[in-house]
């Protein structure tokens, strides 16, 4: 944008100038004069319409303001931005959204594309109907995702045709950048996340299993169990499976708070794709048959042509084969699987779950609801259900506890006093934050608490392989524009739930849900049970199985 700056001009020379500015008025009142009216009219809906609507591919968005990188807290969440329902327009044939991070309540469809389209405004009746058949897609691919589900128990008996095939990739690609988690985040000590095989410290307050873990610490945590699995082949023409063991969310965080310019960012990916084009398996099948774990959002790996956060790697066209473990998938991309984040607890056999499980379930619930976060900062607070929340919890202070995490330390540095505050509590509340997905969704059903949700897409659209497509088993849904419109008060609402009801759903929480959602240790000998990561290796085996 070039900057004029002028002087102070003499009395004389401002009156020629005036005349000039006058003269050059006339003409151009005299140009619009010879405009048609209709065709004026047509301007000015052209430009009022590319201020409401922008088309130019494939998906739409509905997007609102994203919350500001604030703490380690607000890290964990994640930094996308908080919108509603993407939709995509099945007429185009575009395949990546950019995501917009300040767009307010307007309908969004974004995809590469240099001269993009402009439509009229998109009226309530069409947004509906866009939404609805968006969640069908949505809905359809997570049949097909559920339809890869296992009915293999029994992990050790049934390597037969099923090896995985573990890729040495150059270090670069992993443990060299597991060795700078020091210079990743300037305010903290990021490597004490990386304890233990990735699990952290322990928390001996909690007692065994129990460590603090960071939730990017999955690419590492999967990569330390897969190695050590019973189906892993050393002859890659024994595989089944094959894992890239490529710590692409550490790549992300380690030029995060770094001035580095876009290609700098991408270099790691598309050297791994290079290197992995040469090898016999990818070009067989084009990685058909190759997983990735993915420690961070989706998001993170679709940077948009506009933006500067994260990476292109998800948006390479040789990365729409293979299956990806992200903590938060992409809703239209069928091998985005979305896997739990991973909680602070790691059993290491079957009676470590059997314990925790007869604690929970004994467990004093003493407080009806909770909350464990912070509020939208100001300048991003508008139509803020955060804020509600707490308003409302507070003001009820009989009913609701609300543990304000915006300092980061309590949620963060001391996971225990949120887990307590969880196992003291019969409902937890989890409304969407820098993301639509939550951490501590996991965490309060590792705790036996039932989650309150308020975005489909915050659970019920995510993991089709740990989460059952009845989510009334486990959750209680209130539509967030309720209570963005102060038509329900969450407690009261809360309030009328049957006790019965509350403890069938934590019954099925504890019992059925609980051991598949957390990740054991490193050297863990579950037999009876399957963890998050079993259920997973599982499903990605019956999968390639089915497809090829």
């Amino acid at each position: 944008m070039a900057i004029s700056v002028s002087k102070k001009k003499s009395k004389a020379s401002e009156k020629v100038e005036t005349k000039k500015h006058h003269r050059s008025d006339i003409i151009f009142f005299k140009f619009l004069y010879r405009i048609p009216v209709a065709i004026f009219l047509l301007i000015l809906i052209f430009l009022w319409s590319t201020s409401t609507i922008i088309i130019s591919g494939k998906f739409v968005h509905v997007c609102v303001s994203s919350r500001k990188l604030h703490n380690l807290y607000c890290l964990s969440a994640g930094t996308q931005p908080n919108f509603e329902i993407p939709i995509p327009a099945l007429n185009n044939t575009s395949t990546s959204p950019n995501v917009s991070a300040s767009i307010k309540e307007v309908i969004n469809i974004v995809r590469e594309d240099p001269a993009p389209v402009i439509s009229n405004t998109v009226q309530n009746n069409d947004r509906d109907e866009e939404v609805d058949s968006a969640v069908k897609v949505v809905k359809s691919q997570l049949q097909v995702q559920r339809s890869w589900i296992s009915n293999k128990n029994n992990v050790a008996s049934s390597c037969d045709g099923r090896g995985i095939y573990v890729y040495d990739l150059p270090s670069k690609f992993n443990k060299d950048l597991l060795g700078q988690c020091g210079d990743m985040i300037p305010w903290a000590d990021f490597c004490k996340y990386f304890n233990n095989e990735a699990m952290g410290e322990p928390i001996a307050k909690l007692g065994k299993g129990w460590y603090q873990t960071h939730q990017y610490a999955l690419e590492v945590m999967f990569h330390t169990r897969v190695l050590k699995h019973p189906c892993r082949v050393y002859n890659e023409n024994e595989a089944k499976l094959f894992f890239v063991p490529f710590y692409g969310g550490l790549d992300i965080q380690r030029w995060q708070f770094k001035n580095v310019s876009d290609d700098v960012k991408d270099t790691l990916a598309l050297e791994l794709v290079k290197w992995l084009e040469n090898k016999k398996p990818w070009i067989q099948t084009s990685g058909k048959d190759h997983v990735f774990v993915l420690g961070k959002l989706s998001w993170d790996f679709r940077r948009s042509s506009d933006g500067s956060w994260g990476t292109r790697f998800l948006e390479l066209d040789q990365l729409q084969n293979p299956m990806k473990l992200l903590i938060e998938r992409h809703p239209w991309h069928i091998s985005d699987i979305g896997v739990p984040h991973p909680t602070y607890f790691h059993p290491h056999s079957d009676d470590d779950i059997i314990a925790w499980q007869l604690k929970i379930i004994r467990s004093n619930r003493k407080s009806l609801v909770s909350f464990a976060g912070e509020a939208i900062r100001p300048d991003d607070a508008t139509d803020d259900i955060r804020s509600i929340l707490i308003n409302q919890c507070n003001s009820d202070d009989k009913n609701c506890r609300y543990l304000n995490c915006t300092s980061g330390d309590q949620c963060n540095n001391q996971p225990e006093s949120v887990t307590e505050l969880f196992m003291e509590s019969e409902f937890c509340l989890q409304p969407p934050g820098d993301s639509l997905t939550r951490k501590s969704i996991f965490d309060s059903l590792v705790s036996g608490c039932i989650p309150v949700l308020f975005d489909p897409f915050t659970a019920y659209y995510q993991y089709p392989w740990h989460l059952p497509e009845d989510h009334s088993k486990y959750s209680v849904f209130i539509d967030q524009q309720q209570v963005k419109q102060m038509k329900v008060n969450v407690i009261q609402r809360l309030i009328k739930v049957p006790v019965k009801e509350r403890e069938d759903m934590r019954r099925y929480i504890v019992y059925e849900l609980l051991p598949g959602l957390v990740y054991g240790d490193s050297n863990s000998q579950l037999e009876k049970f399957q963890d998050a990561f079993s259920i997973a290796i599982n499903n990605l085996l019956e999968r390639v199985t089915r497809i090829l």
